[in-house]
């Protein structure tokens, strides 16, 4: 079938089978996704074969199912016919005609362990009755089925038979194994844990109380900042005329000049952006909103993605990925990646090269030029102000007359 104006598409013979309906609304979505002419082409001649063999076996829309995907890959992959992209082209069909209503969803059946079913009861219970959110749960959850599991393993679970030793046990094999930041983290996921399990009876002891704390002085590091000549070659390194290079030269502004977390980068939409105003919305730590001045270059580089970068879609996150499928970051993880590579490229050879790197950057800049703690901590959006005391300790011209002078040697 050729190829007119309004497909995107082209095959040998027009389809059959329970999915040729279906192949037109697919190309357009593949297309809004961001895929090109010829790769749209190719995953449509797998959907176009997928629909033959339902139709051979006897398979009308309203019936296909996932497992007829498995299948029907698995058959190709005995034949050794399996091409790139083939297996991946025929699941992201069946969840686009789940999405559109066309075949109903499978039941999934998981078999639950007793472990999963009381971290889930857990997990219910710290989001709905106290109220904590989805990343504080994600902090949580784990270390209590790790407790479980390593206390039970896979037998039956008898709570009433916990004892202090267990909990003390599980705390000093946590601390052996991890940092002093997530050791931390362990034992207050772990009283937290315990506080419920004395709550719904399942312990009569107060074991949140046994407990053991970790040593985790605070404010004992020094900002590992990066050098002011290393932030300029890494914005440098930056090629302005691709859509990858502008999108990654003004995320690497937004660090650089503003000081912005990953995750507030990740968390940003094109209505944060009042253009009239020349500011920015951001949502910072706890579900914080600040609103920052945009300054020059930062602007221009992010309108410079905006009108030559970005994608058109219907997507409302400021920064979407490069390659199709078409979305937003998932993660602080795809902007760490993006700072990796911007620094390698850069030819800096760094023991750290974390997007954090910025902000401390930015912030001992600002204190060689004269800025106070209290004004890096109202740009870098602390909430205590003993966060910002530890850019003190970098303050050379400051801690340079309070020294004492060696002793037996001249001043």
């Amino acid at each position: 079938m050729d190829k007119t104006d309004v497909k995107v598409w082209r095959l040998l013979h027009a389809p059959v089978g329970p999915l040729a309906a279906h192949i037109d609304p697919f190309a357009e979505h593949l297309s809004e996704q961001g895929y090109n002419r010829f790769y749209i082409g190719e995953q449509l001649r797998f959907v176009a074969r997928f629909s033959c063999w339902l139709k051979a076996n006897h398979i009308h829309i309203d019936g296909v199912a996932e497992a007829h995907a498995k299948q029907f890959v698995a058959r190709y992959a005995e034949e050794n016919a399996i091409q790139r992209g083939f297996p991946a082209t025929i699941f992201r069909l069946i969840a686009y005609l789940r999405q559109r209503g066309a075949i109903l969803d499978s039941p999934v059946v998981i078999e639950s362990t007793n472990v999963q079913r009381i971290t889930t009861a857990y997990s219910r219970y710290l989001r709905d009755d106290q109220g904590l959110s989805t990343a504080t749960c994600v902090q949580y959850v784990p270390f209590a089925e790790q407790f479980l599991a390593n206390r039970f393993g896979t037998g039956t679970i008898r709570l009433s038979a916990l004892h202090a030793a267990d909990v003390i046990s599980f705390i000093r094999q946590q601390s052996g194994r991890l940092s002093p930041a997530r050791a931390r983290c362990a034992t207050i996921a772990l009283r937290s844990f315990m506080r419920y399990l004395n709550y719904r009876g399942d312990i009569t002891l107060d074991l949140a109380a046994a407990v053991p704390a970790v040593p985790n002085w605070s404010m004992t590091a020094i900002p590992r900042a990066m050098p002011a000549e290393h932030v300029s070659a890494v914005l440098a390194s930056c090629r302005r005329d691709t859509s990858t290079g502008r999108r990654d030269y003004a995320i690497l502004l937004l660090l650089a000049r503003l000081g912005l977390r990953s995750s507030e980068i990740v968390q940003l939409t094109l209505d944060c952006i009042d253009w009239e105003r020349g500011s920015l919305t951001v949502l910072g730590k706890g579900g914080s909103q600040s609103i920052l001045p945009i300054p020059t270059n930062v602007g221009e580089a992010i309108a410079d993605y905006l009108q030559h970068g970005r994608p058109r879609c219907n997507f409302r996150a400021l920064f979407l990925c490069a390659n199709a499928p078409v979305r937003g970051f998932g993660s602080p993880t795809s902007i760490a990646s993006i700072v990796y590579a911007a620094v390698t490229r850069a030819g800096i050879n760094a023991q750290h090269r974390g997007t954090h790197q910025f902000r401390h950057a930015l912030a001992c800049e600002m204190l060689r030029h004269g800025a106070s703690l209290p004004e890096i901590g109202s740009l870098l959006r602390h909430q205590h102000s003993k966060t910002t005391g530890i850019y003190a300790k970098v303050d050379f011209g400051a801690l340079r007359p309070l020294a004492q002078p060696w002793p037996g040697e001249p001043r």
